[in-house]
C-alpha cells in the first residue's frame, strides 16, 4: 500500500528548500544591482533594503506560483478554460508586482520616486516596467514548475517501483505456497506407507520431517537465507527419501567458497524433489541421483542428474519446472537453466550470478 503522508511531508520540505534558495538568489542579484541604482547608499542599508523587499515580493510570487500549480493539476478543468485562468492569474500578479514596486518599495523602502533611467519618473504601468515585472514572475514560475514536475515524476517512479516490488512479493509468496503442501503431501504418503509396514525407521523419518518442516515454516519465510542452511535442508530431505528407497544411490558433493552467501529459500530443493518424484520414485531397478553444488566468486553452479523411467510422464515433470522457472525469473534475472531429457536420465544445470545487480 502506498502511503501519502510521507510524500506530503517530502513535498513540503522540497518546496521550503526551493523558496529559501530562491530568496537567497534574488537577494544576491538585487543587492548586486542596487549598488548601481543607489550608489549613495551604504552596503549595510542596501543589504537591509534588499532583504526586506524580497520578502515583500513573496506576497505576490508565492500566491502566483501555487495558483498556477492548482489550475495545472486540476484535470477536470478544460484546457481552453485553463489557458484563460493562466492569463488572468498572471495579469493580476503583474499588477500586484507593479503596485508593490511602485507604491511601497521605492517611496517607503528606498525613499525615492521610481524612475526608468535614474531621471525620468516611471508610472505605475507602462510597457517597459510591466514587461520587467512579467519576466521576473515568469522566471520564478518556470523554476517552481520545474521543481514540482520533477518531484512528481520521481514520486511516480517510486510508487511504480513499490507496486512492482509488492506484486513480485505477492507472486513469490503464492508460488512458495504451492511448494510446501506438495512436499508435505508426498512425504506424509511415504510415512503412511512405512507406518503400514511398521518399519523401524518410521520414528527417524518423522524426526527428519519435523526438521525439514521447521525449515519450511521459519526459514522459508525469510527473503534470503545462507547457502549453508539451504544445503543442510537439502541433505535432510535426501535422508528422508533414502530411508524409503533402499536401492537408491545418492551422491552430493559441494565446493563452497562462501557458505554465508545468501540465496532465496526453497529454490534448490525443488530440483531435488523433482528428481525423486519424476525419476527415482518410478524406477524399477537401481536408481541414482547425483548432485553437485559449487560456489566460486559469487557464481553458483548447481547440477542434478537422476535416472528416469523410459515411459515417464513428461508432462508432469514440466509442471514443476514451470513453477521453478517463474521464481527464478522473478528473483534472479541473470540465471541460466538448462534441462536435458535423455532416454534414461534427466540432467539439470542451474547457474546464478549473485553479483547481478538486477537480482531481487
Amino acid at each position: 500500500m502506498i502511503h501519502l503522508k510521507p510524500h506530503r511531508k517530502s513535498k513540503l520540505q522540497i518546496h521550503l528548500l526551493f523558496w529559501i534558495l530562491y530568496y537567497i538568489l534574488e537577494a544576491y542579484l538585487d543587492f548586486y544591482w542596487s549598488r548601481y541604482q543607489f550608489p549613495d547608499f551604504s552596503w549595510q542599508v542596501r543589504l537591509q533594503n534588499t532583504l526586506i523587499l524580497e520578502l515583500g515580493y513573496f506576497l505576490v510570487k508565492i500566491p502566483l506560483a501555487y495558483a498556477l500549480l492548482y489550475v495545472y493539476e486540476r484535470s477536470r478543468i478544460k484546457n481552453l478554460f485553463k489557458y484563460f485562468l493562466y492569463v488572468i492569474i498572471v495579469v493580476a500578479a503583474v499588477f500586484g508586482h507593479r503596485f508593490f514596486t511602485h507604491y511601497i518599495i521605492y517611496p517607503y523602502i528606498y525613499g525615492v520616486t521610481e524612475t526608468l533611467d535614474g531621471k525620468q519618473p516611471s508610472g505605475y504601468i507602462n510597457g517597459l516596467v510591466a514587461f520587467n515585472s512579467f519576466m521576473d514572475l515568469i522566471f520564478m514560475v518556470g523554476l517552481v514548475f520545474g521543481v514540482e514536475i520533477t518531484r512528481q515524476k520521481n514520486l511516480l517512479k517510486a510508487q511504480i517501483s513499490q507496486l512492482k516490488s509488492e506484486k513480485l512479493d505477492q507472486e513469490l509468496t503464492m508460488l512458495k505456497a504451492q511448494i510446501n503442501p506438495h512436499f508435505l503431501f508426498n512425504t506424509l504418503n511415504n510415512i503412511y506407507g512405512m507406518a503400514l509396514k511398521k518399519a523401524d525407521e518410521t520414528p527417524d523419518i518423522i524426526l527428519q520431517l519435523s526438521k525439514v518442516m521447521r525449515y519450511n515454516i521459519y526459514e522459508a519465510a525469510e527473503k534470503k537465507i545462507s547457502l549453508s542452511k539451504d544445503i543442510e535442508n537439502i541433505k535432510d530431505f535426501i535422508q528422508i527419501q533414502k530411508i524409503r528407497h533402499c536401492h537408491l544411490t545418492v551422491t552430493c558433493t559441494e565446493e563452497i567458497d562462501n557458505p554465508s552467501q545468501e540465496i532465496s529459500p526453497l529454490i534448490l530443493i525443488q530440483f531435488v524433489e523433482n528428481a525423486f518424484k519424476h525419476g527415482v520414485s518410478e524406477s524399477l531397478g537401481d536408481a541414482f541421483i547425483h548432485i553437485r553444488i559449487e560456489l566460486k566468486n559469487g557464481i553458483l553452479t548447481y547440477c542434478i542428474e537422476n535416472s528416469k523411467e523410459t515411459k515417464a510422464d513428461k508432462h508432469s515433470t514440466r509442471i514443476g519446472l514451470k513453477n521453478i522457472r517463474r521464481q527464478l525469473e522473478l528473483l534472479y534475472t541473470g540465471h541460466t537453466l538448462t534441462v536435458e531429457d535423455h532416454s534414461d536420465r534427466y540432467t539439470v544445470k542451474l547457474t546464478i550470478d549473485f553479483h547481478d545487480k538486477h537480482n531481487l
